[in-house]
């Protein structure tokens, strides 16, 4: 949106005297608000006909007045007289049939669930690889133990250090430029050429380079992906799509797997189909990323109101929906707009940490982001065949265990698709993370057992099986789905490129030392230390981490103003206290205040009565 264009609406919305607006910077009040909210019923008919006019809708007029009294007042539908009983059935169908979406919304996400088994099979070819490339370049064991530890750990952690230090802050200008579909295009075409070069690699810094290549794909990817997802579909069924980011990252990891055990026979070669092969599902992804509609918030920004009206046609069931949905988020972005000016690249990035609102939501995605590398779970996607094969396996054994994993860890995710939004990503994570924290400590005293007693193996592996279980419905799904909505449109790509650098910044650093701490501590002391992770995480999440499930991305700006100190008092002061009295005593009694106010709109006849006047 130009300069002029918001300040000009900023004027024609101005608030009348006598309507409470809630400061997005400080929302002390807690309260959740409709953009709408208090508007008179001719004053908002007034500012649509001057809508409609600056956006060249003049042909549907009638059809924005309609969508901005059912976006004013979307629980009072069935007494709005200006919407037809053609109307009404749409609006119903949005609740009693939620799964019943177009499908170039269901191809958006298909994409993004592409991309997201790219980045799983990316992950897992250095799995199987580990246990012959090491050989190949003579890396393994010597004289020069310590030192040849340290660069398969460099090697394995390439992606990531290229990721965090460039390529997830490559987002923000490739978003900016090319959109969301251009950004995927761009990872497709790293994603396919540098895999091959791993392939190809003769010596390892040949294989180091073309690992570093690989990370300018995959930061902007995982980066992205989510935010184009969590922009396309609806608020009520937004977490059980986004998180098919989790979901089809762990079909990749599981597809990663697959292919490392069945190429581990072919000879000295199979570390080079084992890395090679993470491109097959990156072509798709370039091929049939143009089959999507771009993302009409991003059109928005960019003051493309007619190209974001086609887009959420393809996105919605009916038009009616699709104007509704684009006249609530052109209105929340004045309010963004109003309150968030960062209009260079540099400017966005300082108010990540010094916009109260968006340094909320830059704490909270960090939170999550840094517990899905504190749970320990990429200890197992990057080094579970090393960890079996130190547990006694075969290398056949090793890699058939790995893929029980990979496996454990996909079918385990699908619950989440229905949880993520009813049970929502805070209890999701208060849940799994201390079942986390004990199978893990368990599977590290299994190392214990002697060697000679038989039940060493199978036990070491049920324990990582229960982690992974205990992991995918839960610390998976929800950090790239949480931090793909909590920034605002006029930060989300610098956010989510924040979000996700931390994400893979501690992937690096994990996949770098991990090596090196198993050769230090043991299989025992490696596996209690991120244990020990695990708790910590539990807290942080415990006491910084908002809920923010079933709310649309517009209203998320009224819950990350609330300060973090009420968050945090409240959590401690009334959620503890009340979780205690009803699942520890059993009380059913028990009733939880809450911590927010979700006002409602009043109906227009208390406006003419003078309130608000």
């Amino acid at each position: 949106m130009s300069k002029e264009s918001i300040e000009h609406d900023e004027k024609q919305l101005g608030g009348e005297e006598g309507q409470e607006h809630i400061d997005l910077s400080n929302n002390v009040q807690a309260k959740i608000q409709n953009p709408l909210y208090g508007i008179p019923r001719e004053k908002l008919l007034k500012q649509v006909a001057t809508f409609t006019e600056e956006k060249g809708f003049e042909d549907k007029l009638e059809l924005f007045q309609k969508a901005a009294l059912l976006a004013q007042d979307p629980k009072n539908f069935e007494n709005i007289p200006e919407l037809t009983e053609s109307d009404k059935a749409f609006i119903r169908r949005e609740t009693t049939h939620k799964w019943s979406q177009p499908r170039a919304l269901y191809m958006t996400v298909i994409i993004c669930s592409l991309a997201a088994a790219v980045q799983g099979w990316d992950q897992t070819g250095s799995n199987g690889a580990n246990l012959s490339f090491p050989d190949e370049f003579g890396l393994a064991g010597g004289p020069n133990a310590e030192r040849n530890e340290w660069i398969v750990g460099v090697i394995n952690a390439g992606p990531y250090i290229a990721s965090c230090l460039i390529g997830c802050w490559l987002t923000d200008p490739l978003n900016h430029y090319w959109g969301r579909r251009g950004t995927l295009f761009w990872c497709g075409i790293f994603c396919i050429l540098s895999v091959i070069g791993q392939g190809l690699a003769q010596t390892w810094p040949q294989l180091f380079v073309c690992r570093l290549l690989l990370g300018l794909g995959m930061g902007p990817k995982a980066t992205t992906s989510p935010v184009f997802a969590a922009e396309n579909v609806p608020a009520s069924i937004r977490g059980g799509l986004v998180m098919c980011w989790q979901m089809w990252t762990a079909f990749g990891i599981f597809l990663g797997f697959s292919a490392n055990l069945v190429l581990f026979r072919v000879g000295k070669i199979a570390w080079r189909l084992q890395f090679a092969s993470a491109f097959l599902p990156a072509v798709p992804l370039t091929l049939g990323i143009y089959f999507c509609p771009e993302s009409p918030r991003w059109y928005m920004k960019k003051d493309r109101y007619q190209d974001a009206f086609v887009s959420f046609c393809r996105l919605r069931n009916s038009e009616l929906q699709a104007a509704r949905d684009l006249y609530y988020v052109h209105r929340q972005l004045i309010e963004e707009f109003a309150v968030l000016k960062g209009s260079t690249y540099i400017g966005r990035f300082l108010e990540l940490f010094t916009v109260p609102r968006v340094r909320r939501a830059t704490l909270a995605s960090w939170v999550v982001m840094i517990a899905q590398q504190m749970c320990g779970i990429n200890i197992i996607a990057f080094y579970s065949s090393t960890i079996f094969s130190q547990a006694g396996y075969t290398v056949r054994d090793a890699l058939l265990a790995s893929w029980g994993f990979g496996l454990v860890n996909w079918l385990f995710a699908f619950p989440a698709i229905w949880t993520i939004d009813t049970f929502g990503r805070r209890n999701l994570l208060l849940f799994t993370f201390p079942n986390m924290a004990w199978t893990l400590l368990a599977a590290g005293f299994c190392f214990f057992i002697p060697s000679t007693n038989p039940a060493r193996v199978p036990l070491i592996a049920l324990f990582v099986f229960l982690f992974a279980a205990f992991y995918s419905p839960g610390e998976g799904p929800v950090p790239y789905t949480y931090s793909a909505e909590v920034f605002p449109l006029t930060h989300r790509e610098m956010g989510m490129s924040w979000a996700v650098a931390t994400c893979l910044f501690w992937a690096a650093v994990l996949s770098l030392t991990f090596p090196r701490m198993l050769a230090a501590l043991g299989s025992v002391g490696a596996f209690g230390f991120y244990a020990g992770l695990n708790v910590a995480a539990f807290i942080m999440i415990f006491f910084l981490m908002p809920e923010t499930k079933q709310r649309t991305l517009e209203e998320l700006d009224y819950v990350f103003a609330v300060p973090t100190y009420k968050h945090a008092s409240y959590q401690l002061t009334e959620f503890l206290p009340y979780w205690i009295r009803r699942w520890v005593l059993f009380r059913k009694d028990a009733e939880l205040k809450p911590l927010y106010n979700f006002d409602e709109v009043k109906s227009i006849t208390v406006f003419e009565k003078g309130v608000g006047h």
